[in-house]
C-alpha cells in the first residue's frame, strides 16, 4: 500500500487557501437544492466561522433564491436559466431595501463555474449530476478548497480531478464519505484491510427482482430514512447511488474495489466504516442528518459545534447489518464493473442512468428497466482504449452518446410494451 498513489481525500493533510483570522468565505453551488439549504441552516447558525459570498442555482426556485441572497448578503446570484432572469431581480428587488445594493447577477450554463473560480476560500459543490464537473476543476484549479457534495464530477472525470486536486484540497460531503474521511483519520494508509460502505437497502430492502417488476415512481421515493432530491432518491431505490459511492471511494481514498464492501444497514446510523490490519473497526455514527457531513466538509479540521443532532444513549435502539442482495441490485456490481474499465466508462454508467431515471419518473420506462438499460448501454460502449488520457471533450462525447442510445432503447421498451 506504500507504493500507491496519495488519496484525493487525506484526513492527515489540511489544504488552506486562505489563512487568517475571521470566518471563512463560502461559495455554494446548487443553493436552493438539499444540500445547500442544509449548509446555509449551518451557515446562518455559525456566522463567526463562515461567510457566504455567493450563490448559484439552475433558476427553478427563485424567490428562495433571491430570499437566501438576502439573508447572507451575498454579492453575486448566478442561475443556469438565464430565462428567469427578469424574475430574478424583480424577486432581489422585492428582497432588498431602498438604498441597499443588489447582489450582482450572472446567467448562463457557465455561470456556476465562473462562481467557482472566485474569491473564496471553499467552495461547496452541492449540484446534482455530471454537470457539475465544470464547476469543481474551476475550483480545484482556482486553488480553492473544495467541499465536494457533488459526487458525479468526480465519477465522469476521476482523472481530471486528480490531475488537478493538490493534497488535502478536497473534502468530502457525502455522508459515507464524509464517515470514512474521519475513520481515516485514525490510522495510516498502511493501516487500512478496507473500507465498509453502508446502504440504507432503500425502499425495496429485501424484495426479489420478481417482487420489484411493477414498483411506481411514489414507491421509489418513499425512502425510509432520508429526504433527498428525486434523482438521489431513486438512484438510492435501485442502489445505484451505492455504486457510484463505491467508485467515489476508489477516487477518493485509492483503495482497491475488491477491498471496498457495501453492507445494508437499515438504520442509517452507520455511515460507513474502516477495517484496520489489526482487526479493529472504527465506524462514524449519528443520526441521519446531512448537516454534519456539510459541517465536515466547510469546517475541516475543526468541527463546528451542535452541527447535527446526537443520539440519546440512554434509549434502548437496535442496529443490524445485512449482506447486498447482488441480484436484486445489480448495480453495485455493475459500478465496479465501469470503475475498473475507467476511462470513459463511469461517465457512460452515469449519463445513461440519468436518462433512465428520468425515463421511469415519466412512466416511459419500469423500475426493472433502469438498471437494464443501463447495462446495456455500458455493454455496448466495450472497454476503453488503454492508457488514453481522459480529457474533458472526450467525457461529453461519451455522455452524449450514452443519453442519446439510452433514449434510444427506451423507446422502443416504451413501443414494445404499447403492443403487449
Amino acid at each position: 500500500m506504500t507504493d500507491a498513489p496519495a488519496p484525493l481525500a487525506d484526513p492527515h493533510l489540511v489544504y488552506d487557501p486562505v489563512a487568517g483570522d475571521g470566518p471563512k468565505d463560502v461559495v455554494i453551488l446548487g443553493s436552493t437544492g438539499s444540500i445547500g439549504t442544509q449548509a446555509i441552516d449551518l451557515v446562518l447558525r455559525n456566522p463567526d466561522r463562515f461567510r457566504v459570498t455567493a450563490l448559484s442555482a439552475n433558476g427553478g426556485r427563485v424567490a428562495l433564491l433571491a430570499e437566501q441572497a438576502h439573508r447572507l448578503r451575498v454579492r453575486t446570484v448566478a442561475v443556469a436559466r438565464e430565462d428567469v432572469v427578469p424574475e430574478l431581480r424583480e424577486a432581489l428587488s422585492a428582497r432588498y431595501g431602498a438604498g441597499e445594493p443588489l447582489p450582482e447577477v450572472l446567467a448562463g450554463p457557465d455561470a456556476a463555474t465562473q462562481l467557482a473560480a472566485s474569491d473564496c476560500h471553499t467552495v461547496l459543490n452541492g449540484i446534482t449530476g455530471s454537470i457539475g464537473l465544470a464547476p469543481t476543476l474551476a475550483a480545484l484549479e482556482a486553488g480553492r478548497t473544495l467541499a465536494l457534495a457533488n459526487k458525479e464530477s468526480l465519477i465522469v472525470g476521476g482523472p481530471l480531478v486528480k490531475a488537478l486536486a493538490k493534497p488535502g484540497q478536497i473534502i468530502p460531503v457525502d455522508s459515507e464519505h464524509a464517515a470514512l474521511f474521519q475513520a481515516l483519520a485514525a490510522g495510516t494508509r498502511a493501516d487500512v484491510r478496507k473500507l465498509v460502505v453502508t446502504a440504507s437497502g432503500g425502499p425495496f430492502r429485501g424484495r426479489t427482482r420478481q417482487e420489484l417488476a411493477a414498483v411506481t415512481v411514489e414507491d421509489a421515493l418513499a425512502h425510509p430514512t432520508w429526504a433527498m432530491g428525486p434523482v438521489i432518491t431513486i438512484n438510492s431505490a435501485t442502489l445505484v447511488n451505492k455504486g457510484l459511492e463505491v467508485i467515489e471511494a476508489h477516487l477518493l481514498y485509492d483503495i482497491p474495489f475488491d477491498r471496498i464492501e457495501v453492507v445494508v444497514h437499515p438504520q442509517s446510523y452507520v455511515h460507513s466504516m474502516v477495517e484496520f490490519t489489526d482487526g479493529s473497526t472504527l465506524a462514524q455514527a449519528t443520526p441521519p442528518d446531512m448537516r454534519g457531513p456539510i459541517a465536515i466538509g466547510l469546517g475541516w479540521p475543526e468541527r463546528v459545534p451542535d452541527a447535527a443532532p446526537v443520539f440519546d444513549w440512554s434509549k434502548a435502539s437496535t442496529w443490524e447489518f445485512f449482506p447486498l442482495d447482488n441480484e436484486a441490485f445489480p448495480s453495485v456490481n455493475l459500478a465496479r464493473h465501469v470503475g475498473e474499465l475507467a476511462g470513459t466508462a463511469p461517465a457512460v454508467f452515469n449519463a445513461a442512468n440519468e436518462e433512465c431515471v428520468e425515463a421511469f419518473r415519466t412512466g416511459a420506462l419500469p423500475y426493472l428497466g433502469i438498471i437494464d438499460t443501463v447495462t446495456r448501454v455500458v455493454e455496448e460502449h466495450g472497454t476503453p482504449a488503454a492508457g488514453t488520457s481522459l480529457t474533458v471533450p472526450d467525457v461529453l462525447e461519451a455522455e452524449n452518446w450514452a443519453r442519446a442510445r439510452a433514449r434510444e432503447l427506451t423507446a422502443r421498451t416504451a413501443s414494445a410494451e404499447a403492443r403487449a
